[in-house]
């Protein structure tokens, strides 16, 4: 295949990969977009493989790999439960990054790559080197941790060192007066020293700013190193020369970074004080004044015949999932109650809120997956208002995003964040294990309102008795 064929095939598969993020908008064309996403991505395979810059002796080599990691890849999209799903993404997240390094590694010490290019040239090659490991290294430890927290391997909890900004500046410093040392290198085996420094530097980098990070935060996470797995991947365009691959990455490294943007909103907190991590899995903070109000009142259990009445005689339910819905793979079920009450005339809608789960768009691949349909699965902003004209508000493993403290508790840790308003409801109830806290680790003073009642135990278990008593 010619370059210019190549070019060709390349600007094809950009405005397929547009086409496809634009589709990953909206739920009704989710899958056309992922169509075009894997579309693309075989164009941008073939291209490369088939372009002038690979040999034939290379070529045996490079369908070895493909064949072994679509088998990986198979396997892992037969066998990863949706529950799964948050910490599969970061460990996606996590290979990205060891490929930037791994490339800009085998770049650096590839002899050809400095044939016949100018001094300015070889300087601006090696600051995409340096930059490109930086990016990768602190993408991969982070990841891992990352995915050590999702898969409960990892306690929520964040761990914050003494003088921990004092450290990452340090650090920062380090890798600037490294980073100059690299470019001054005459030799490769000069340059090799700075740059495994660095490499070290941002593999603890990446360790320490997920560690320090708490539960709470877990969704931002996720979408924020989503965007520096496409930083990485842009980095290592720059280093290979692929302009398709600078594209994607930058198209991916932006959404995530809007991304981020958009789930720190909902959460009412900043990028920053994120990633200075410290909220989540923790104990309750305290007001500046003492301590935070405690919740009081009684807790009013239900049982599962009493909740399918009341879900019998209301007219309009209110639906909003959790973790504890993914945990005990209830969307089945909880689909079939949905559709059991509709034929019946209920009005049943969802309230989704934006970090509910461990990652953006949790509960819409769980409701998608189980067949809910996309109409009546509304964003928080859309359901809020509606919470006062609701007979039954249904809490399935959710907490923290409907605990009316952050609205009615100046001292919360959540104070602020904008949460499901489903206690305005006539009746709401409150489906979970026990009376334990969220991964905020923030009390819940929803549990002890009047017009609320518990539901405890399993969701799948405590909601297939649900069903049975509908039906009968």
């Amino acid at each position: 295949m010619s370059a210019s064929l190549v070019t060709v095939a390349y600007i094809g598969a950009t405005i397929l990969f547009i086409l496809s993020l634009g589709g990953l908008s909206n739920p009704e064309t989710s899958r056309r977009g992922n169509l075009y996403g894997m579309i693309g991505m075989t164009i941008a395979v073939l291209a490369t493989v088939l372009g002038p810059r690979v040999t034939a002796a290379g070529i045996p080599w490079i369908i070895g790999a493909m064949v072994a990691g679509g088998g990986i890849g198979l396997y892992l999209a037969r066998t990863v439960q949706m529950t799964q799903m948050p910490e599969l993404v970061a460990f996606m997240h996590s290979l990205v990054g060891l490929a930037a390094v791994v490339v800009g590694y085998a770049s650096y010490v590839d002899p050809t790559s400095t044939l016949n290019i100018t001094s300015a040239e070889k300087a601006i090659h090696e600051m995409e080197v340096y930059i490109g490991v930086l990016i990768g290294a602190v993408t991969l430890s982070g990841s891992v941790i990352a995915f050590g927290k999702l898969s409960g391997k990892i306690g929520g909890k964040p761990l914050l060192l003494p003088a921990r900004h004092w450290l990452n500046l340090l650090g920062l410093l380090v890798v600037i007066w490294f980073g100059r040392e690299f470019l001054h290198a005459e030799t490769v085996a000069q340059g090799m020293t700075p740059l495994i420094v660095m490499t070290v530097i941002a593999l603890l980098f990446g360790i320490h700013m997920v560690m320090a990070i708490g539960g709470a935060d877990m969704p931002v996470v996720v979408s924020m190193l989503n965007s520096y797995s496409g930083w990485a991947a842009a980095a290592t365009g720059f280093m290979l020369s692929n302009d398709l691959l600078i594209v994607i990455g930058a198209l991916v490294g932006s959404s995530g970074a809007i991304l981020s943007y958009i789930m720190c909103q909902a959460m009412n907190r900043n990028f920053i004080s994120v990633i200075a991590g410290g909220f989540g899995g923790g104990a309750p903070a305290k007001a500046a004044s003492g301590d935070a109000a405690a919740p009081v009142g009684e807790v009013v259990p239900i049982s599962a015949s009493e909740t399918a009445e009341l879900l019998r005689d209301a007219k309009s339910v209110v639906i909003v999932p959790g973790y504890g819905m993914a945990v005990a793979q209830a969307q089945h079920t909880v689909n079939e109650i949905t559709k059991f009450l509709r034929d019946k005339g209920v009005n049943v809608r969802f309230g989704i809120h934006p970090v509910a789960g461990r990652m953006p768009g949790h509960m819409n691949v769980l409701l998608a997956e189980a067949k809910v349909p996309y109409d009546i699965v509304m964003e928080m902003d859309e359901i809020n208002d509606d919470f006062p004209a609701t007979d039954v508000a249904m809490v399935i493993g959710a907490n923290d995003i409907v605990n009316p403290a952050a609205q009615e508790d100046p001292s919360s840790p959540i104070a602020g964040m904008p949460v499901l308003e489903v206690w305005k409801a006539k009746t709401s109830i409150v489906m979970k294990r026990s009376m334990a806290s969220g991964y905020a680790g923030v009390d819940n003073p929803l549990f002890y309102k009047e017009n609320n009642r518990m539901l405890f135990g399993d969701a799948k278990k405590m909601l297939d008795e649900v069903l049975v008593a509908l039906k009968t």
